[in-house]
Parts: structure tokens; sequence; C-alpha cells
């Protein structure tokens, strides 16, 4: 019996951390870029310049 309780304790504890990593991997891709989002090239519109 103590095998038993012990193997099922350590299941559930698996399966806590496997569901905390989950929600901690979609935290992680949520946040936005510290970096501010410039483009590297820009056209200018309008008439042309002479």
């Amino acid at each position: 019996m103590p095998r038993l309780i012990s193997a099922l304790l350590t299941s559930l504890v698996a399966a806590a951390l496997a569901v905390g990593a989950a929600f901690g991997i979609v935290a992680l891709l949520d946040a936005t870029p510290e970096q501010p989002n410039v483009p590297l090239v820009s056209y200018e519109t309008g008439a042309p310049r002479r």
C-alpha cells in the first residue's frame, strides 16, 4: 500500500510540474519584446523631390 501511495503522489507532483511549466512557457511567449518595433527600411510617400 505505501508503494501505491508513493507512486500516486509522484505522478501527481509530476503532473503539477508539467502544468506549471506549460503555463510558464506560455507566459514567456506572450511577453512583449523589449526592443522597439522600428522598420529597417522606410520609403518616402508623396511627390518626388527635385
